[in-house]
């Protein structure tokens, strides 16, 4: 597995947030059974660098927690069956999935955090967990789908031990 890690902004959370977003990323593809190595990018970013990639890729100025940029279509969500019939879909160079990328805020896993009463762990651990089942083909755009994806949100995370 490849995280690819980079910071547009100083990062200061009270943990060791590279190796969390590597547990909670693994923990994903344990929970759905992905059955390759995969590639993932993360960029943490500010309230303003947020804002400006929500306008450029979604025509929607204003910031947002976090963005997921997926680069596997999907037949359903969660269905990796015919992840292999496109080549485009491995790293050439690793031959690894390259599942996409995830922009995630800093300043609103802090705003959010608090507002929320949780730790600043448990929210980075969300919204990464929150993108990762984007990058699998899961949307909330439903309320069946928002259901379905709330349940497996708290299902991994329970089974982190990362509560509320």
């Amino acid at each position: 597995m490849t995280i690819n890690i980079e910071e547009e902004v100083e990062v200061s959370f009270p943990f060791d947030y590279k190796k969390l977003a590597e547990k909670v990323i693994l923990a994903a593809l344990d929970a759905e059974d992905f059955p390759f190595e995969a590639e993932i990018g993360l960029l943490l970013v500010s309230l303003k660098g947020i804002q400006e990639i929500n306008c450029q890729q979604r025509n929607l100025d204003k910031p947002t927690d976090v963005l997921s940029f997926p680069m596997t279509a999907y037949e359903k969500p969660g269905d990796f069956a015919n992840i292999e019939r496109d080549e485009d879909n491995f790293n050439p160079d690793t031959g690894e999935a390259m599942l996409g990328d995830i922009v995630l805020c800093v300043d609103k896993v802090k705003e959010q955090a608090e507002s929320f009463g949780h730790s600043e762990m448990r929210e980075f651990s969300f919204l990464i967990l929150h993108s990762m089942l984007h990058l699998f083909g899961y949307d909330h755009m439903t309320k069946e789908e928002a259901e379905e994806m709330e349940k497996k949100q708290r299902e991994i995370l329970d089974q982190m031990g990362i509560s509320r």
